[in-house]
């Protein structure tokens, strides 16, 4: 396999295409977000990276926190609306018909018709160019009941989840293994005696 070389981009795909809401439930928007992801464990710790430009960016850096709401088949035409159009203008909830639900631990309203909210606390901003990176702590994961499997576990396979690669948006697909098939050891038959 032959490889051809161009210069530095961003070309790292696929990625999480995610709605974020800001403000309060008063004064509230919504920027769609493709540059954000998990940077620690414990703490649980987030990122989002932000033009200064846009609408949403002062109001994250006033009020400091933000909702990671993810998407899915079901919000596609939403979460592309909502990159394209500036809160400046336009209700961004009342025109894609979003529903703004009250966070536990701040004060953003999350999307009701997310299958995952997540609460978010800036704790630091690094400016880095073109984006600046909002880095936020966790305060709590809200996931939709109908995506709970019988064991109390989030069943991802049935949400229908989008990302976003090279300008485009995708479906993810099937499941291809879990974490750690490759090494699993094959479960021996026992025969009943």
């Amino acid at each position: 396999m032959s490889k051809v070389t161009w210069k530095p981009g961003t070309f790292l795909y696929p990625l999480p295409v995610v709605m974020v809401s800001c403000g309060t439930m008063e004064q509230s928007n919504i920027i769609t977000v493709a540059w954000t992801g998990i940077l620690n464990t414990d703490p649980a710790t987030v990122y989002i990276s932000v033009r200064p430009t846009r609408y949403s960016y002062n109001l994250i850096k006033q009020q400091r926190e933000f909702v990671i709401n993810l998407t899915n088949k079901n919000l596609v035409r939403a979460t592309d609306w909502c990159g394209v159009k500036t809160g400046s203008k336009v209700d961004k909830f009342k025109e894609m018909h979003l529903t703004k639900e009250k966070a536990n631990f701040i004060q953003c309203p999350m999307i009701k018709e997310s299958p995952v909210s997540v609460e978010c606390k800036v704790k630091e901003i690094k400016e880095l160019g073109t984006h600046h990176v909002f880095i936020a702590d966790v305060l709590a994961i809200n996931a939709d009941k109908q995506y709970i499997d019988e064991k109390g576990a989030f069943d991802i396979s049935k949400c229908d989840l989008i990302a976003y690669a090279n300008g485009h948006y995708y479906a993810l697909g099937k499941k291809l293994g879990k974490f750690g098939f490759s090494v699993q050891k094959k479960k021996k038959n026992r025969k009943k005696r």
